[in-house]
């Protein structure tokens, strides 16, 4: 029997072409729920041969391009060249979200690999992400103030919005900092540890989030990797007194173009709509977004998968390289004015307008 067959029309909940607040505390869509399990049946192993040539060609198409623009004395080459690299880079970073859902055994090397390659030299490892994102996804804590990654942006003032967007152009300065000051002072004093750890650890947006002391293994990678981001960031302020601060002043700026990206795509991830409630799991992906094919685009600011982010929140396992074909049987099998349809949206400046006339009933 085909999932046509099985999923009954009539018991489908009927949604609107686009989710609205008062759907964020609907009762689950089984049919959706059940689709998401049936459908994607043969899909999920994370593929080494995926994973590891499109994270090294992506890191080392983001190195090369930032030493030609350091070394070119054209301006177009340095403009176009800074931003190849921080494309390539920032698809590179991306993988940090891959390492927080795949199971620990399904890529041998990866996780080390990537902190080596990518998370050490752009100073955030994953210890950054790992613990934290996880909470993100839990049903109790997704879009409360125990959720790191969720600010209820669409009601907030009309400010908050280009704050939230420009802050992250500070970021690399800030992660320098982070790695060669706190880092060692933390070693020496025990409440610089603890403020750098609870506030400064982590991958969020929201500013009430304290992170909790890492414990066993997970503690053990945490050293090691703060070890190598102090080592690291000591480096690139030693090349200053060797090469000058130009080199280091546009690798600086190039990784904060990859910051702004990162911080572009984080605002419109979701619709931000719910004001701290816990919600169900067909709730959470209505106000998730994905902005699916025929648009290319969207490959290019929410690379590694993340295009499909709502229905990433119905299978956070799913590896990046299987959510085109899960959305596609999802979308083939539940169909047009399904509740899957309505976290599908067309493109990034769309959401931006949606989210900045939500804030324009907000007083300034």
């Amino acid at each position: 029997m085909t999932m046509h067959q099985t999923l009954d029309p009539a018991r489908r909940v009927a949604a609107p072409p686009r989710a609205t607040r008062i759907q964020f505390m609907a009762a689950d869509d089984k049919d959706l729920l059940r689709a998401a399990r049936e459908l994607t049946k043969g899909l999920g192993e994370a593929k080494p041969w995926i994973y590891w040539p499109d994270m090294l060609l992506s890191a080392g198409m983001g190195y090369a391009a930032i030493a030609v623009t350091i070394l070119s004395e054209s301006l177009v080459m340095q403009l176009a060249a800074g931003l190849v690299g921080a494309l390539a880079l920032y698809r590179a970073l991306m993988f940090i979200h891959e390492l927080t859902h795949i199971h620990r055994d399904a890529l041998p090397g990866f996780r080390t690999g990537w902190n080596l390659i990518v998370g050490i030299p752009l100073l955030t490892p994953s210890f950054m992400y790992e613990g934290v994102h996880t909470i993100h996804h839990k049903r109790t804590q997704y879009g409360t103030e125990a959720d790191p990654e969720y600010l209820p942006l669409a009601l907030m003032k009309p400010w908050s919005l280009p704050l939230f967007v420009i802050v992250a152009i500070l970021a690399p300065v800030a992660l320098i900092i982070r790695a060669a000051v706190l880092v060692p002072l933390g070693v020496l004093i025990p409440a610089v540890r603890r403020l750098t750890w609870e506030r400064f650890s982590a991958l969020q947006i929201n500013p009430k989030f304290r992170r909790r002391p890492p414990e066993g293994d997970f503690a053990k990678r945490v050293r090691w990797q703060e070890a190598g981001v102090f080592v690291w960031a000591w480096t690139l302020i030693a090349s200053t007194f060797v090469f000058g601060w130009r080199p280091l002043a546009i690798a600086l700026c190039i990784v904060s173009l990859t910051a702004l990206l990162n911080q572009l795509r984080t605002l419109v991830a979701h619709l931000w709509e719910n004001e701290g409630e816990p919600m169900t799991v067909t709730a959470q992906f209505l106000d998730s977004v994905n902005v699916p094919p025929p648009g290319l685009a969207a490959e290019i600011w929410a690379p590694v998968g993340l295009r499909y982010h709502a229905l990433h929140h119905l299978m956070p396992s799913m590896p990046y390289h299987d959510l085109p074909e899960a959305h596609r049987r999802l979308a083939r099998a539940l169909g047009t004015g399904s509740t899957y349809e309505s976290a599908n949206h067309p493109g990034m400046l769309v959401l931006v307008a949606r989210i900045a006339r939500s804030t324009m009933g907000k007083r300034a």
